[in-house]
């Protein structure tokens, strides 16, 4: 194990955790048991620490509490109750060795502690009958061991040679699991089907073990010298329970300095496939020791199309599956493509009825206007983002097609130079993504068209057959006029929420005012409500100029004619069916979602980003945070005190020196030299920084999500598989060897 080991903070005691099966356990950070703790050690020096202090810095191993104290909350992790005071302590030996430097000085006492002392002992039986009672809670003020070992007998048994043996015969397996996970290597090589009959080829599993065989493993060659070459050496089913014991171990490190933390928020990402089932990538964020915002990848959650299902699913893995205390959850986001959006919804609407302070908001990494299309319940518009990310994918993969598209665009924007330029450049990033996406593909429309036109009617063969098919189709959707109107109203209806959208994932300031701008966004919305008739005539009638430049045909869609059979309402034209089932369905949806995801928590919570100091600027120091942090009163450390805390935060930026600039994000605040002397403050911002809206300044600190694309970019679908992919995307976790081992062996004994 790489890890400094941790010592036992006892007096008389040399245990440390590299050495010993023994859990250790962190000295709890409520500070009236800690005291007890304290005081029961005898150690003088321990006296001045905080309870934080000792927290983060100090351990005391299992030897100290007695049986009843100590229970199992999962395979995982042993903990302690949560009235655990440790009473077993050796205080004379030293006495023996009058001579020995002791590091840990006990502590003399007078005849009135004694006697409160001995009062202690009488009390304790009487306690420890009720710890018994208790139920087996994992509760946030558990001491978590941080070796996740078992309660021991008074004397560990060594283990016979046996046993060592097959450790190492696991640790060798737990090794390679590893290393194929981290490098992104399937389980599975060949397929059956691709063998001769009666030929037996080994999984890449299987290779790696006999190429570690080679290599003069003798653990593994002891193993299997006699075992059969053309057999499984280690069945699926045991691959697949050290897979899961791989994916708890490591998800548990993170998880950790989660509840260390104490607040965090969830976030999932687009439902991806992954050995033929769907499945939600979940993401936690929360601010770690060092003040930083971090943004880390927890694993995969199987999806429901039931969403009420799917709702409960989703809260019991968390809760149950991972231990996180949805108490402390201060926000969720949910990234969802067309179709999901209502579903994940709903399980957005089931968690704030459990735990309203888990505020739902948008998520940071997807702008506003592309998460409003996505969320749009209209056939036509799912329709149309799916062939807008086709085309873009096309063109993605292939640098010549991108070169063509240049040269199409540079011959249509002859006589705007600058258009054209910029359009290239967008080109060649990823543009689906962007605020404006929709007036860049209005813009592009055709060059897209005239590009793709060419590569499907190329007579040389300079395009291989894949390439130009595809060319062919997706010119064909693209010239549908059912896609024109889609994107032309879309990106007419967009425009009234881009620059707020923009604003959203800009800088705190710029998030600050976009709280404030939103009832004007609104306010033209439903102006345009009302007057939707007007609008509607003036978006129709930029499609039809866009369809006659395409040459393309101003109808009804087909599939509406071919299900009436031609038996429809000649009333029905083109702008009308257009206006009912695309212009007013659109704009309602819009308002409401708006209206949903600003909730009054939310800007409440966005209002309160006036703690930071170049916002107080930009508002004169003239800011009434204590009104907005209501809601987070029972966060703070001392609630009573904010009031004056707020005032002495104020005076400090307003009369600061000269050459001090003031700190423009929550990112800069938190890393104040002396914010610890503003304790509200700092849980205020902590908490702030951690809604999903909340942009990661840091970038180094959002790689969970960077990892997983790339993950699901390099690994085809049938080889994808949820342990595997925590190990790689966590690829620079520390790793327990040990303590695998252990857990395997206890739960598949």
């Amino acid at each position: 194990r790489g890890t400094m080991p941790n010592f036992c903070a006892a007096p008389n005691c040399t245990r440390k955790s590299t050495q010993s099966d023994l859990a250790f356990f962190r000295f709890p950070r409520d500070p009236v048991r800690c005291q007890r703790w304290v005081e029961n050690c005898r150690r003088a020096d321990l006296e001045d620490k905080t309870p934080d202090q000792l927290n983060k810095h100090y351990r005391l191993c299992a030897k100290h509490f007695e049986t009843s104290m100590i229970c199992r909350s999962s395979p995982y992790r042993t903990v302690l109750r949560d009235n655990a005071v440790p009473t077993i302590f050796d205080l004379t030996s030293h006495l023996n060795n009058p001579h020995s430097r002791h590091r840990k000085r006990i502590k003399e006492l007078t005849e009135d502690e004694i006697r409160t002392l001995k009062q202690q002992k009488i009390d304790e039986p009487f306690e420890r009958e009720q710890a018994t009672q208790e139920l087996n809670e994992n509760s946030e003020q558990n001491a978590v061991s941080e070796e996740g070992g078992e309660e021991q007998e008074e004397e560990a048994v060594p283990l016979t040679l046996e046993e060592r043996e097959n450790k190492d015969y696991l640790k060798s397996l737990f090794e390679i699991l590893i290393l194929m996970g981290k490098q992104n290597i399937p389980l599975d090589g060949h397929n059956v089907d691709e063998l001769p009959e009666g030929i037996f080829a080994s999984d890449n599993f299987q290779a790696l073990l006999e190429y570690r065989i080679n290599a003069g493993d003798e653990v593994l060659r002891k193993r299997f010298e006699m075992t059969a070459v053309n057999l499984e050496y280690c069945s699926k089913t045991q691959q697949k329970q050290m897979l899961e014991i791989c994916e708890n171990c490591v998800r548990e490190e993170t998880l950790r300095e989660v509840r260390d933390s104490h607040f965090f928020s969830i976030v999932t990402d687009e439902v991806v496939d992954i050995a033929g089932e769907e499945h939600l990538p979940v993401l936690v964020r929360f601010v770690d020791d060092s003040h930083n915002l971090r943004e880390e990848f927890i694993g995969f959650l199987p999806y429901e199309a039931d969403p009420e299902i799917l709702a409960v699913k989703f809260h019991t893995t968390i809760t149950e599956k991972w231990g996180l205390n949805m108490e402390y959850c201060r926000g969720q986001a949910y990234i969802v493509s067309s179709g999901f959006a209502s579903k994940m919804k709903v399980v957005a609407t089931r968690l704030l009825e459990k735990y309203p302070q888990a505020v739902y908001t948008l998520c940071s990494s997807c702008a506003l206007n592309v998460w409003l299309a996505k969320s749009i319940p209209v056939v036509s518009v799912s329709i149309a983002l799916g062939t807008i990310e086709e085309v873009c994918c096309l063109f993605s993969q292939s640098p010549q097609l991108l070169v063509e598209l240049d040269n199409t665009i540079s011959v249509l924007f002859q006589n705007n130079k600058d258009r054209g330029n910029d359009l290239k450049e967008i080109c060649h990033s990823q543009w689906t993504g962007r605020h404006d996406m929709f007036e860049v593909l209005v813009d592009l429309l055709q060059a897209l068209v005239l590009c793709l036109d060419a590569v499907s009617s190329d007579s040389s063969v300079r395009w291989n057959n894949c390439i130009a098919g595809r060319a062919f189709v997706l010119s064909s959707a693209l010239t549908d006029f059912d896609f024109i109107v889609t994107v032309v109203i879309l990106k007419n209806i967009l425009s009234f929420t881009r620059a707020f959208g923009k604003n959203l994932q800009g800088q705190t300031s710029d998030v600050f005012f976009a709280a404030s701008s939103l009832t004007a966004v609104l306010h033209s919305l439903n102006e345009v409500m009302e007057n939707i008739e007007v609008y509607h005539e003036f978006w129709f009638e930029e499609a039809t100029n866009l369809a006659t430049k395409l040459d393309v045909q101003v109808k009804l869609p087909g599939k509406f004619r071919r299900a009436r059979q031609g038996n429809f309402d000649p009333e029905v034209t083109s702008e009308n069916y257009y206006k009912e089932i695309l212009s007013i369905p659109t704009v309602e949806h819009i308002i409401q979602e708006l209206k949903d995801i600003f909730s009054e928590q939310h800007l409440k919570a966005l209002k309160c980003l006036s703690l930071v100091p170049s916002v107080m600027g930009q508002l004169k120091f003239n800011t009434s945070e204590e009104h907005h942090a209501d809601m987070y009163k029972n966060d703070l450390p001392n609630p009573d005190t904010l009031s004056a805390e707020l005032h002495c935060w104020r005076i400090k930026w307003k009369h600061r020196g000269k050459d001090i600039e003031l700190p423009a994000t929550i990112y800069e605040a938190l890393h104040l030299p002396d914010i610890k002397f503003f304790p509200n403050v700092y849980a205020l911002l902590k908490v702030l920084c951690i809604l999903p809206v909340m942009k990661v300044e840091n970038e180094k600190y959002e790689i969970g999500r960077k990892r997983l694309k790339a993950y699901l970019k390099n690994t085809l679908t049938t080889q994808r598989s949820s342990n595997l992919a925590l190990l790689n995307i966590n690829f620079d976790i520390k790793h327990d060897l040990d303590l695998m081992v252990d857990t395997y062996i206890k739960l598949y004994p």
